[in-house]
């Protein structure tokens, strides 16, 4: 009878408690690196650190916005020239749910965006709502963004100056979707090029995002 539990498996250096300790520390440490990427993000961004930006994405990273859908150094590029012309954005990161398998994995981050603008000379703050889906790979033992798109809940425009008065036209306003319609708005004055077809909540193109996720996850690699 074996005495302890390696006795039970000849030529085993570690337990089966030991091994299944092991990979639950992996699993948490894996999405203790995926967070850490995520919430640098915010950081790297909207404080104009450029390379570390660049350093968080895979070559080949693609970036979805309300204004860039394009590969992800075509997003810091263009983010790099609107910093320089002193356009500033805040995003507020939340919590991760992570799924990981094997060097892949998909992260659904809740977010906020706040950006300042000005619609007819009036000065506002644009609040915008909801969640980061990300797909993650493990590259040199480190985990980095293959593609970001952005899925949007809700928005609302409040004015600097309280009893301000801003008035949007409701024609324009009525081109973009629930989710994103006071950003995209605010966005369409400055001259964006916007995106058109981006996931809010129940939509056709989030289910399309999801299932695209779940296959690329489970996909032999």
């Amino acid at each position: 009878m074996a005495r302890y539990p390696f006795d039970a498996y000849p030529g085993s250096t570690e337990s089966p408690v030991m091994s299944a300790t092991a990979a639950v520390a992996s699993d948490l440490q894996d999405r203790m690196a995926i967070a850490a990427a995520i919430a640098d993000w915010g950081i790297f961004r909207d404080g104009g650190h450029w390379d570390a930006l660049s350093d968080l994405y895979t070559r080949d990273a693609v970036m979805v916005t309300t204004w860039c859908k394009g590969d992800a150094e075509e997003f810091i590029s263009r983010s790099k020239a609107a910093f320089a012309r002193g356009a500033r954005g805040q995003h507020f990161i939340g919590n991760s749910s992570v799924r990981i398998n094997k060097d892949r994995a998909v992260a659904d981050t809740r977010m906020s965006i706040l950006v300042r603008a000005k619609i007819e000379g009036t000065e506002v703050d644009v609040t915008c709502i909801g969640r980061f889906h990300d797909r993650f790979v493990r590259q040199a033992d480190r985990w980095r963004i293959q593609a970001r798109t952005p899925v949007y809940d809700k928005d609302r425009i409040d004015p600097v100056t309280p009893g301000a008065v801003v008035k949007l036209d409701p024609a324009v306003l009525a081109r973009f979707a629930p989710g994103y319609r006071h950003l995209a708005y605010c966005q369409s004055l400055a001259g964006d090029q916007l995106t058109p077809g981006l996931p809010t909540p129940g939509s056709a193109e989030e289910a399309a995002l999801l299932a695209e996720s779940a296959a690329w996850l489970t996909a032999s690699h």
